[in-house]
């Protein structure tokens, strides 16, 4: 029986790499893959999946009302699929994600999701919420603070590198608009009331494991 997995992580951690890696391991071995992609992400043009250190791969774009589950299903019949792979798994609706769960479950194709868990405001995304309430396996893939802890949590900047609290939940953007971040510099950042640069924030290295 497949299985619906959840890899997880904050900015940086390398999940597009890891996606498109599961996938050329599977099509290394004869098996057919689908990388799904939301049209929401368009930095590198829409339906594609790009990594920060140059991988890249077309896939298919899908919007939020889609039926994934109709959409594999069509796909399948053209060619026998092994796995389903989803870039940018955030920004499913709870429905898709239970699609997906029927895709794993009616079609016996395992699905990959790889996204961020929660946002600029330490909330979750829905389709994050949906995934880490229902996939059968769930992983976090580790991205550092600054600090050298392990980056938890996203925060937002402005072009002064000042936290920014307000706003629309999806905003597209990298390295230029978000910066990754353990829980106390996270909230040493979004929860004091005069803003002060990254930069000027005091550095602690410690172990990345803790």
């Amino acid at each position: 029986m497949a299985s619906l997995y959840f890899y997880y992580s904050s900015m940086n951690a390398g999940k597009s790499t890891a996606l498109l890696q599961a996938s050329y391991n599977y099509r290394e071995r004869g098996m057919q893959t689908l990388v799904l992609a939301p049209d929401l992400d368009d930095r590198f043009g829409v339906g594609k999946v790009t990594s920060r250190i140059g991988l890249a791969a077309n896939a298919t774009a899908f919007k939020q009302n889609d039926d994934l589950l109709r959409l594999v299903n069509k796909l399948n019949g053209d060619s026998a699929l092994n796995c389903v792979l989803v870039d940018e798994a955030q920004f499913l609706t709870k429905e898709q994600v239970h699609q997906l769960g029927e895709v794993a479950d009616e079609c016996d194709i395992a699905v990959l999701c790889y996204g961020l868990r929660t946002d600029f405001q330490g909330e979750l995304f829905e389709g994050s919420k949906y995934l880490l309430a229902w996939a059968d396996k769930i992983k976090e893939l580790k991205a550092i603070c600054f600090c050298g802890r392990k980056a938890t949590m996203v925060i937002r900047v402005d072009g002064q590198g000042n936290a920014i609290t307000q706003g629309s939940q999806v905003e597209i953007g990298g390295n230029d608009l978000y910066v990754s971040m353990c829980r106390r510099h996270f909230k040493e950042n979004y929860y004091r009331q005069t803003m002060v640069p990254l930069h000027q924030l005091p550095l602690e290295v410690v172990d990345e494991n803790k």
